[in-house]
């Protein structure tokens, strides 16, 4: 969510000042980039996870500030919701064990903050939106008392100038409005962090941008809101709504969200930071005193605190970073696409498939998203996010004709995105163990036709064809869903459905 922030009135003053400040900060990232001023490759990549906390009941617990206390690890932070947190792992470089490293590391962290929220009587679910939340959940009362979650509340709510409204029509259709952007803490996801060079970031960024909605049809986890069943992946179209500063006017006149997929495919990680600032109003006016055209004058390297600060408030499924680091910049690429969970082993399928996929297609001769339309792409997301494992998306034509053509997903995977995917791990080289064992997680995945996303609905059904009602049949759904998460196997390998005595006694 950014960086952290002091909360404060904003005047005119304020917003021009900040705008000046931002021109400033996009002068001088061009100046770092010209003068090839960033870091040199170091194949690093990282991992963020956000996470929901509920009770045995499977119900949401708006605890996470006591929860953070028992845990007192700075690996785990506060999130939007009071029932979110989010876990960090350190950078890791792309080679070796790193896969089974990085398994190791989360189902020690998890285990740990699972035990330590079981003293408050709750516990650690990792899940793209958890069923069980209710509307009275997602109000402002339950946003963490965090000022930057505050200010961005307050800011957004006066952009918009009315109720935020929901409306999601998938395999039934819910529609609600809030008075806050609180709606957006039912969003949980997985965010990959690759570092690349500026000569490299554009290919990166494209190729990531072609393969998003590949990730979210093998990884759809969110098909569950306000106890309606909406989309296999409900977290973009409901992040995108909860967060939208335009009244209906101006989305008429077709001006962008702040929750987009983009519109172009890229030549510069210049072209997106230009693109936030000349499309989107700060929401949080908030300067600091350095001055970066001086700092690079003297020869130092600028925060860009301004610039950063504004694209933290900008939510693109992939989303260009700047950072500083010992006074060394670089550039990374966030990919926001996929979904926390179900499990350990799933998040590290998804992972070896993004890093070694984008890797693959980034270093085509001919790259795909010279043979695919910006708009294609955009329209595969939407349909991924839809129908999930099901979906069928258009891709290149393999040959020399050319086109797209329209393909069962989990085919595009299994016959011609996994080999590359493959290939991608061994150009990093990553162990071949650790390849084929994560990338075979997803090809079973494909042949099964079972995400997290599918699990859930089928089990839903199943217990209300056993006599639950809708809503405790979503707790039970959780509540399994929780068991077989901890217990740790793929969600390939769940079982569908409860088991026997909690099906009988409704618990």
């Amino acid at each position: 969510m950014g960086e952290k922030v002091a909360a404060g009135a904003f005047g005119l003053a304020d917003r021009r000042h900040y705008r000046r400040k931002l021109q400033q900060c996009l002068a001088g990232l061009a100046r770092l980039l010209e003068e090839e001023r960033f870091d040199r490759p170091k194949n690093l990549m990282g991992l963020e996870i956000e996470l929901n906390l509920a009770g045995p009941d499977g119900m949401p617990r708006m605890m996470n500030a006591q929860v953070l206390e028992r845990i007192a690890s700075r690996d785990f932070q506060t999130e939007l919701g009071m029932f979110n947190l989010e876990v960090n792992i350190a950078p890791h470089r792309l080679e070796g064990r790193v896969l089974d490293r990085l398994a190791e590391e989360l189902r020690t962290g998890l285990a740990y903050a699972h035990r330590k929220a079981s003293e408050v009587d709750a516990g650690i679910v990792m899940i793209g939106i958890l069923p069980t939340l209710a509307p009275d959940d997602l109000v402002s009362a339950n946003l963490s008392d965090v000022d930057r979650y505050s200010l961005l509340n307050e800011q957004m709510v006066a952009a918009r100038g009315e109720d935020f409204v929901v409306d999601i029509d998938g395999v039934e259709r819910l529609r609600c409005s809030s008075g806050s952007i609180a709606t957006e803490a039912a969003c949980t996801s997985v965010q990959l962090h690759l570092q690349v060079t500026p000569a490299r970031f554009a290919d990166v960024w494209n190729a990531a941008q072609a393969v998003a909605a590949v990730q979210v049809a093998v990884g759809a986890n969110s098909p569950f809101l306000f106890g309606h069943e909406l989309w296999r992946e409900s977290r973009p179209p409901l992040f995108q709504q909860s967060t939208d500063t335009r009244p209906p006017e101006l989305q008429a006149q077709g001006v962008r969200p702040r929750t987009w997929f983009g519109e172009r495919w890229i030549s510069s990680a210049y072209d997106l930071f230009e693109e936030n600032l000349r499309w989107f109003p700060p929401l949080l006016p908030l300067c600091d005193d350095e001055e970066p055209l001086r700092v690079l004058d003297d020869g130092g390297v600028p925060a860009l605190g301004e610039l950063v600060l504004h694209n933290g408030t900008v939510y693109r499924w992939n989303r260009p970073v700047y950072g500083l680091v010992d006074g060394v910049p670089h550039l990374r690429v966030e990919n926001r696409v996929l979904p926390a969970g179900p499990t350990v082993t799933d998040v590290i399928a998804n992972v070896a498939f993004y890093y070694g996929l984008v890797r693959a297609l980034a270093e085509e001769a001919r790259p795909v998203w010279t043979r695919l339309p910006f708009d294609v792409a955009a329209r595969n997301f939407d349909e991924a996010c839809r129908y999930g494992i099901e979906a069928r998306l258009d891709w290149p034509r393999r040959g020399r004709f050319g086109g797209v053509e329209r393909v069962a997903a989990v085919s595009l995977v299994r016959d011609e995105l996994l080999p590359l995917a493959a290939a991608g791990l061994d150009a990093w080289g990553v162990e071949a163990a650790d390849r084929d064992f994560y990338l075979g997680v997803i090809e079973e995945r494909c042949r099964r036709r079972v995400n997290g996303a599918s699990w859930q609905a089928a089990t839903f059904h199943r217990a209300l064809e056993s006599g639950l009602e809708r809503d405790a049949a979503l707790a039970a759904t959780t509540r399994r869903y929780g068991e077989l998460m901890h217990a740790g196997e793929p969600v390939h390998t769940w079982p569908v459905g409860l088991p026997a005595p909690a099906v009988r006694l409704g618990t």
